[in-house]
């Protein structure tokens, strides 16, 4: 899938513009500041309804702007071709329409746009809390289990009870017997999709991460949230003293995460920022070839600053490997020149300069 029209108001400091972009490689050059950074953000929030440079939407809003909205066009697997638009207003007021259809939840704009971020933050996902790796894992499940959803929200419900109930002591015996029993459904459910992920993740993470650098010893493993050897109900049951003092559940999913380490030790202590780099690119890159293979529809990549912290030989190396992917792709640089060779001469490139807030197209491969 690739988005064939995108529109954008009101976003950050980026004039009104439309854009037609290359349905593969789109690079965006200009000066720091410019505006390039914030076309991504504006796309991000076409696909997920919020912004990968701000927990606050508000900061989105062009300044003295009452909302701000983007449109996009997107060109399904099937060929068929969708709208979706989004909005938000400066009062709080928030708005997903998909083919002129009021949306229930963002879930429904990432199920239509499937969207994968590198950017210069992505160390983070190494050196970050666990949530940050439990966010990536999830995301890569949803896209490839349709079971996943229903069973999260299964989790998070039975989970908000026993937490208010282990703060409050509320619920009678049988209500919390029977909240337990849900939890450890859904946790176990949940357990059985991560697991299956990470099993089809790790070969092909693998071969990506070997075609990039040579990280001898790098290993990936799957932490579920509790003792691996034990039912999370007995956990649970000889847990419940330290959960009650604390006042929330200590173990389950929601305490998962995904553990790279380098030998003995967590990757994230030995490896250089560009090291670091390409790891998480070849994790998203990774992800990109299970969602393809499950949905048979490409992800969008969005890729801020591609050149920093990696020379040619790496920068070159991961522009094939996007290229491989045979989707679409927004790439950010200053110097246009950087990026501008190496591609096969067969793939679409579209160059588009960005200068104060306006985004003109000035190069296109195909022509």
């Amino acid at each position: 899938m690739s988005l064939s029209r995108v529109t954008v108001t009101a976003v950050r400091n980026l004039h009104p513009v439309t854009i037609s972009p290359s349905p593969r490689i789109n690079i965006l050059h200009g000066a720091n500041g410019s505006g390039k950074t914030s076309l991504l953000e504006a796309i991000h929030l076409l696909g997920l309804a919020r912004s990968f440079r701000s927990a606050r939407l508000l900061p989105v809003i062009q300044y003295e702007q009452p909302v701000c909205t983007v449109f996009g066009q997107v060109q399904l697997a099937d060929g068929r071709l969708s709208s979706l638009g989004v909005s938000r207003e400066r009062q709080g007021e928030f708005q997903i329409r998909i083919d002129g259809q009021n949306a229930r939840s963002a879930a429904q704009l990432a199920e239509t746009l499937p969207l994968q971020l590198i950017n210069p933050d992505s160390f983070r996902l190494l050196e970050g809390a666990p949530k940050i790796r439990r966010q990536f894992l999830d995301w890569g499940v949803f896209h490839v289990e349709p079971r996943f959803m229903s069973a999260w929200q299964r989790l998070q419900k039975a989970l908000r009870q026993r937490n208010s109930w282990l703060r409050h002591g509320t619920l009678d015996a049988a209500s919390q017997a029977a909240w337990d029993r849900e939890l450890c459904l859904a946790s176990d459910e949940i357990d059985t999709y991560r697991r299956a992920y990470i099993q089809a993740l790790k070969p092909v993470f693998e071969k990506t991460l070997s075609e990039l650098v040579e990280l001898e010893g790098l290993t990936l493993s799957y932490y579920r949230g509790w003792d691996k050897d034990r039912e999370l109900q007995e956990v649970l049951a000889t847990s419940l003293p330290r959960d009650q003092q604390m006042g929330h559940t200590q173990s389950g999913p929601q305490r998962a995460d995904l553990r790279l380490r380098l030998g003995a030790h967590n990757a994230a202590d030995i490896l250089s920022r560009g090291q670091q780099k390409l790891v998480v690119c070849a994790l998203r890159i990774a992800q990109g070839h299970l969602v393809e293979k499950a949905k048979r529809g490409q992800c969008i990549y969005l890729v801020d600053d591609l050149p920093s912290e990696l020379d040619e030989h790496h920068r070159r190396a991961l522009c094939r490997l996007l290229e491989d992917l045979n989707c679409q792709v927004f790439i950010t640089c200053v110097d246009h020149e950087l990026l501008r060779e190496g591609w096969r001469t067969e793939t679409p490139v579209a160059m588009f300069h960005v200068e104060h807030g306006s985004i003109t197209q000035t190069h296109d491969h195909q022509e």
